[in-house]
């Protein structure tokens, strides 16, 4: 069965207003979209549960369990000279030497979903963390800092193999201080719709409206992990083929060209997007995108490359940082029944502050040119 673009959409909306009409049923419904309990943490153990500030008991944190040297952190506390940033909210918890927390969601068999949270260095040497929805599991180095306020946000993608996932964030960590390790706050997480290449585009998800999860009040962005460290992309039809991650942004927070999301190339050549797309050898093909700024005090010259196979363009960008943008065009003959389209930025950019940013690329179309001369 074919299932088209608006077709998928309003089965899409359908299964968002059974869950909201749902609010007396007897049963658990699957996860959608949104903060997972007690994802902000804000809930905390009993008094007679802490020994200062580590967690005593499995499930001292409510909705959690936990293992391992576990923290709970208020904002504001310090370690030493070193004040521990919370995220969001008023609490956290900080996961020292091999320690994890792990819940468990109601899914849908066979659904791909993401994980988005928000994680903060503090005092070791190289903080990873392991992401894990049995069989799929990565590592995410967090030692790069994207953003200046102390922490960043990271989406990571699995397939529900059975209808309950059991969602572990675990440090493999070993410090010799043992509450050496990341912070972690606002555990959120929703259902992936991949869409589907239509005659309108050949490329799947070419605006970047489908994607991982947002906070409402988080001004920072999601990062995309490389696909080493994801099996399955957070970004559906796309894969981040870089050693860095990308950033996926909305429209509350910064300037996108269209629609209510895009993506910001933040680290350079080292900050890749590509996608393979079915093609007829012999026809020529237009691929058309936006390049811009975010308006995020992003300032300076820009280059984006973009290549389709063989072909490749330059498009340069003079961004004064307050948004903006501008269109490109690459016309190429496929070479294959497959071509890939990827996209980089030429050059390593950073904001005043050091933190790292980029161009903003959107609205990515190929299309077979009837044409070639009229192009």
């Amino acid at each position: 069965m074919i299932i088209n673009t608006t077709t998928a959409t309003m089965l899409k909306q359908l299964i968002l207003l059974s869950v909201l009409l749902c609010t007396t049923c007897h049963v658990t419904l699957a996860f959608t979209a949104g903060l997972l309990p007690n994802g902000d943490f804000e809930l905390g153990p009993k008094a007679s549960e802490m020994k200062g500030t580590v967690v005593i008991g499995r499930n001292a944190v409510p909705e959690w369990e936990i293992s391992g040297f576990v923290e709970y952190i208020k904002s504001g506390q310090k370690q030493g000279d070193m004040l521990l940033v919370v995220p969001e909210g008023a609490f956290a918890v900080r996961l020292g030497n091999e320690a994890s927390i792990k819940q468990r969601a109601k899914v849908v068999k066979g659904m791909y979903y993401t994980l988005t949270f928000s994680a903060a260095r503090t005092c070791a040497q190289e903080e990873r963390l392991n992401v894990s929805v049995a069989p799929d599991s990565g590592v995410l180095p967090i030692q790069t800092m994207y953003s200046s306020n102390g922490w960043d946000s990271y989406a990571w993608a699995y397939k529900a193999m059975s209808d309950v996932a059991e969602i572990v964030i675990h440090n493999p960590g070993v410090e010799e201080d043992a509450a050496c390790g990341p912070l972690i706050d606002a555990i959120a997480m929703k259902a992936l719709y991949p869409p589907r290449a239509t005659n309108k585009n050949l490329l799947k998800n070419g605006d970047f409206e489908e994607g991982p999860y947002v906070f409402p009040n988080a001004s920072w962005g999601v990062l995309i992990p490389p696909n080493i460290e994801d099996d399955h992309s957070p970004l559906p039809g796309w894969m981040v083929e870089s050693l860095k991650a990308v950033k996926y942004i909305d429209a509350a927070h910064f300037t996108v060209p269209q629609g209510r999301r895009a993506v910001e190339l933040v680290a350079g050549k080292e900050s890749a997007i590509a996608q393979v797309v079915r093609t007829t050898p012999g026809r020529v093909y237009a691929l058309t995108f936006a390049v811009g700024d975010a308006s995020n005090a992003c300032e300076g010259s820009m280059i984006v490359e973009a290549f389709a196979g063989r072909d490749t363009i330059k498009v340069p960008y003079e961004s004064i940082g307050k948004g903006g943008f501008k269109r490109a065009i690459l016309k190429f003959t496929a070479a294959s029944t497959r071509t890939r389209i990827m996209f980089l930025s030429t050059f390593y950019t950073m904001k005043v502050d050091a933190s790292l940013c980029g161009p903003v690329i959107d609205d990515i179309k190929v299309l077979s040119v009837r044409n070639p001369r009229l192009v």
